[in-house]
C-alpha cells in the first residue's frame, strides 16, 4: 500500500500516513495533537478541512454529503493522495447553520 504525505497547515506538522491507516490514529503514534473523541465518525471533534487532497471515508456519518468533498474526519479517514489540512476549520454543521437559523427565530 502506497504512503501518502499529510501536511498541517499552520503549524508545520507533516506525517506520512499509508492508505490503509486513518489519519488520527497515525496521528497518535507520531504524538500529534490531534483532537478527537467518538472515533466513529459522529462527534466532528477531529474534522479538518481538506486544502488539497483526497481522502477516502465511506463510515464519515456525521458529514454531509457536501461536506464531505472539503472536510475530512481524521478518524475514519483514510489518505488517497497527499494532503494539505487544516485542523482550525470545522465543517458547517458544527452550529455555524446553526446560529445563523437561531437569528432567524
Amino acid at each position: 500500500m502506497t504512503d501518502y504525505t499529510v501536511s498541517f497547515v499552520g503549524t508545520g506538522e507533516q506525517i506520512t500516513v499509508s492508505g490503509k491507516e486513518t489519519i488520527l490514529s497515525r496521528c497518535i503514534e507520531e504524538g500529534i495533537a490531534q483532537e478527537y473523541s467518538c472515533r466513529v465518525g459522529m462527534c466532528l471533534a477531529c474534522s479538518a478541512e481538506i486544502l488539497s487532497g483526497e481522502v477516502v471515508q465511506p463510515a464519515a456519518r456525521g458529514l454531509t454529503e457536501q461536506e464531505r468533498e472539503n472536510y475530512a474526519l481524521t478518524c475514519m479517514a483514510r489518505p488517497a493522495s497527499d494532503l494539505e489540512l487544516d485542523r482550525g476549520e470545522y465543517p458547517p454543521s458544527i452550529g455555524g447553520d446553526a446560529d445563523a437559523a437561531a437569528a432567524d427565530d
